[in-house]
């Protein structure tokens, strides 16, 4: 049994956070959608990520990789040049296309093809400007403190 959350009343007190809404929403339809080819994605550090696709039949000029905005789409499609007569196909060949939603400054590094196994390096970058700095306190410090002589009433 699925269920569904209705999010309207948050709508009317958030601004901003509509992008977070879509990801729920979709996440909440991810249950009815093709899972193939399968998957990983690991966390290597504070800042890197792979993710790894099991395209095992697919050679690296039938997959396309695509990075557009905050997602990244992973393509592929066999080229069949000749016809085969198959007894059993247990691997399979069928065009596929898989989307990944990137986090904010996330971004593709490269990606390898080896054994059947694609992987793909993802880094996130934060702009200088957006890292947390120190401020200094500017104003007196002790040795510019002068007191006014005082007479106890």
């Amino acid at each position: 049994m699925r269920t569904t959350y209705d999010f309207a009343p948050l709508w009317r007190s958030t601004i901003g956070f509509d992008r977070l809404f879509d990801l729920v929403d979709a996440a909440q339809q991810a249950g009815t959608e093709d899972n193939y080819p399968p998957c990983n994605v690991e966390r290597l550090s504070e800042d890197r990520y792979q993710i790894s696709l099991a395209v095992a039949g697919f050679s690296a000029d039938e997959i396309a990789i695509t990075a557009e905005q905050s997602v990244l789409t992973v393509e592929g499609r066999k080229s069949e040049k000749q016809q085969r007569e198959f007894l059993y196909q247990g691997i399979s060949s069928r065009p596929f296309k898989r989307q990944f939603n990137l986090a904010d400054y996330v971004q593709v590094k490269g990606a390898s093809f080896d054994n059947g196994l694609l992987q793909i390096e993802l880094v996130r970058e934060i702009p200088e400007a957006m890292k947390p700095r120190r401020i200094s306190i500017s104003g007196s410090s002790a040795s510019n403190v002068r007191q006014i002589d005082g007479k106890a009433a």
